[in-house]
């Protein structure tokens, strides 16, 4: 029989695969690294000593290539608005405008727009003027330290823990959501501080997951751990794996991405390789998390850091990034980091988190609703197993896969989740009601930012109150429906 069908021409897909070639950009093209060579690009030592702290040293690197009016408004931000301090690797600056561009307006406007430079160096005209915290943006949005057992052990989940083993970084994210505990203070924010000996927070740490054997997984963060000299790591990690409950043990570092030299140190590489024998042997999985947000910062080093560490004998080497306005909301710029990751270093995508309410950082921040729309647009592209969920951290909750919720008040942009656990500040009411999490006001219809304009500003305690009863009436209606 023959078809009666007319031929088609294949139409184009929304998103083009196409394999991208990793590439490390020219350090040289800045006027201050214009005579580093290779071997002191490679070294740790000397990218730790040549970060760029402040608007002086920024100047010195970058000589005539941007406008003073970029230094004003750095200046501005880091005097009213930043939460972070400057910190920021070589290997981190040398992915902002990896092509270059002529000196002046031109590289200025270039450098404004960059993806890497949008959270590694905010300014204060990238803030909005508006709504630049959210009404109920605080410093601990999700409520960590209210779930200490010890100093720097969160126990929110029923089965794992967060272990924050330091309180620094070898680079500061503009939009990180431990920014009361880590780095350095800022105008802005005066920074809590560990008051214990490092060694008697550790020891305290183990002793706890000791006497909980219900805790099965360790996520060992900070702060970074490559912030953490490899002996006290190695010695943490080898007592972490003493303890018979304990089965998976993850590394939370983004020096894989941003100061990937760090992990191509001989004494780390075979530190990580004892330690993953060790592990092995135990039947335990230990796995490396980093973070990248744009595929810019995928590069040939990071790719061999990456290498290194699988070699090693980690189980995995996964990617938990942030969706940030600006810097990789949209499908486009999404896929192709996966497909960086994946093809060019070895590096799962795994997550990718909605950037927390925490103050100034609403210019960053989407809706669920288009976080819904971003996930919609990613499948089918990459493997199941690589499709990167994108997760709310909704506050006393956790994390939530974005099509987990349970109601949403599109107007006023208030969603609704519920949580199947308790955790140790929780009674049995955790069970049984819904908790609230906010769209960035500026992107909510003229009605709800109408609302949000009138009663924004009201007492917290009372807006709190007002919410909750809400939620109450809404929890009550999905149970009778």
């Amino acid at each position: 029989m023959t078809s009666t069908l007319a031929p088609t021409t294949p139409r184009a897909q929304p998103y083009a695969y196409r394999r991208a070639e990793l590439a490390e950009p020219d350090w040289h093209r800045f006027p201050g690294w214009r005579d580093v060579t290779a071997d002191q690009w490679r070294d740790v030592q000397w990218q730790r000593v040549h970060c760029v702290k402040n608007v002086k040293q920024l100047r010195e690197l970058m000589g005539d290539l941007l406008d003073d009016r970029f230094y004003a408004d750095l200046e501005r931000d880091q005097a009213e608005r930043a939460t972070m301090s400057m910190l920021v690797p070589p290997q981190m600056m040398n992915t902002m405008v990896p092509a270059g561009a002529e000196a002046g307006a031109a590289y200025t406007e270039a450098f404004y727009a960059d993806p890497v430079r949008r959270y590694m160096l905010p300014v204060f005209s990238d803030r909005r003027g508006d709504w630049s915290s959210h009404p109920h943006a605080t410093r601990d949005s999700l409520h960590e330290h209210d779930m200490w057992v010890a100093e720097g052990l969160t126990h929110r989940y029923p089965t794992k823990v967060l272990a924050e083993l330091l309180p620094t970084c070898p680079q500061y994210c503009g939009h990180c959501t431990r920014m009361d505990l880590v780095g350095n203070s800022t105008p802005t924010i005066e920074k809590l501080k560990l008051v214990g000996r490092p060694q008697d927070r550790h020891d305290a740490i183990l002793d706890y997951l000791r006497r909980t054997p219900e805790v099965r997984d360790v996520v060992v963060s900070g702060g970074d751990v490559a912030n953490m000299p490899w002996a006290r790591l190695e010695a943490f990690l080898t007592s972490l794996l003493e303890i018979d409950n304990i089965r998976d043990i993850r590394l939370a570092t983004k020096a894989l991405i941003g100061l990937p030299q760090h992990w191509l140190q001989d004494d780390v590489r075979a530190g990580m390789e004892r330690v993953a024998m060790t592990a092995r042997k135990r039947g335990v999985s230990v796995a490396i998390h980093t973070h990248a947000n744009h595929a810019n910062s995928v590069t040939p080093i990071v790719a061999e850091a990456s290498r290194a560490m699988l070699e090693a004998g980690v189980r995995d080497v996964r990617n938990q990034g942030v969706l940030l306005a600006g810097v990789n909301a949209d499908a486009h710029s999404l896929l192709d980091l996966c497909f960086g990751l994946l093809d060019g270093a070895q590096i799962m995508p795994y997550y990718f988190y909605m950037c927390d309410m925490i103050p100034f950082s609403e210019h960053w921040r989407v809706s669920v609703r288009e976080a819904q729309r971003l996930q919609h647009d990613m499948m089918g592209y990459l493997p199941g197993f690589a499709t990167p969920r994108i997760v709310c951290d909704v506050p006393y909750v956790g994390k939530r896969w974005v099509h987990q919720i349970a109601d949403y008040d599109t107007e006023r942009g208030i969603s609704y989740w519920t949580k199947n656990y308790r955790t140790s500040i929780e009674g049995s009411e955790a069970d049984d009601r819904l908790y609230e999490y906010y769209d960035p006001i500026h992107t909510l219809p003229a009605e709800g930012q109408q609302w949000w304009a009138e009663h924004g500003n009201i007492a917290a305690a009372d807006l709190r109150a007002a919410e909750q009863a809400v939620a109450s009436r809404r929890l009550a209606a999905l149970q009778l429906g």
